[in-house]
């Protein structure tokens, strides 16, 4: 089984959006309609810019990018569009493959002990993801964390030896704020994998988004060791990036190999 942390800020604009169903316990959020560019079949029908532009929304602001600016960190998870229909599955709810709230923890100890798969979150809740892995949301840092958020949180990240990788949420509307810093401080002091997603991305007018996505990119390239090299960029509301991030998850959970060779972003 692997465990993949959505960390310290909650991944469900970003990752449960088509992923529960009316099946799904009150205990967790319940998405009864899916987004319209939810399915990968339904965005093959758009144009090749516009499908690029969801599923890469980077590509919309590289054109405004100076040409001394390194872009190689912002493509370097690459994978062909066969490889993002291959990743839907996963989060597509079926009768052969549940997605499913699996139980919530307030501390390390009531945590799941099993090797199997199993806003203003204050707790940890587990979400089974099929028998391919398990996401675990994870409450907020910053002013609104709960008061145990220590007990819970660090303790949770130093001991779990399946976590796959840790997932942090940045408000794409202000950008990097001081407990962010801190919360990418303390992954890079526990020696763990991490991911950095710049959400709302559909809320900062262009030019402001680009220099929010050049500040955070910096960060990444000069004060981490552990933290994947490219930033995802994602909106729930037009649902852009949300197709690549899945896959990626996919992908180091391992359960999608990737062709790269055959890249949407290298043939167009």
């Amino acid at each position: 089984m692997f465990t993949v942390r959505t960390s310290l800020l909650c991944l469900s604009q970003a990752l449960k959006a088509n992923m529960m169903q009316e099946r799904t316990t009150s205990a967790c959020l319940v998405y009864r309609n899916s987004h319209k560019l939810a399915s990968i079949q339904e965005i093959s029908k758009l144009s090749e810019k516009k499908l690029n532009s969801i599923i890469f929304p980077f590509k919309d602001l590289e054109r405004y990018l100076a040409k001394n600016v390194n872009k190689m960190n912002f493509q370097m998870f690459a994978p062909s569009f066969e490889d993002i229909g291959n990743a839907e599955r996963f989060f597509t709810p079926s009768s052969k493959h549940y997605i499913d709230y699996f139980t919530s923890a307030v501390r390390i100890d009531h945590a799941p002990a099993t090797a199997q798969p199993e806003g203003h979150t204050k707790k940890m809740n587990f979400f089974k993801v099929g028998k391919a892995f398990t996401v675990v949301d994870m409450p907020g840092y910053g002013y609104r964390a709960p008061s145990d958020f220590v007990e819970m949180v660090e303790i949770y990240l130093q001991a779990r030896q399946n976590l796959k990788r840790t997932f942090l949420l940045l408000d794409g509307s202000i950008g990097i704020q001081v407990a962010d810093q801190i919360a990418i401080e303390m992954c890079e002091e526990f020696g763990i994998p991490y991911v950095l997603v710049l959400t709302k991305i559909d809320r900062p007018q262009q030019g402001n988004l680009l220099k929010i996505i050049l500040g955070v990119q910096e960060v990444i390239e000069k004060q981490t060791l552990r933290c994947f090299p490219q930033l995802f960029l994602v909106s729930s509301l037009n649902y852009s990036g949300i197709h690549l991030l899945r896959c990626f998850i996919a992908h180091v959970t391992g359960n999608l190999q990737i062709n790269e060779h055959n890249s949407i972003s290298s043939s167009s």
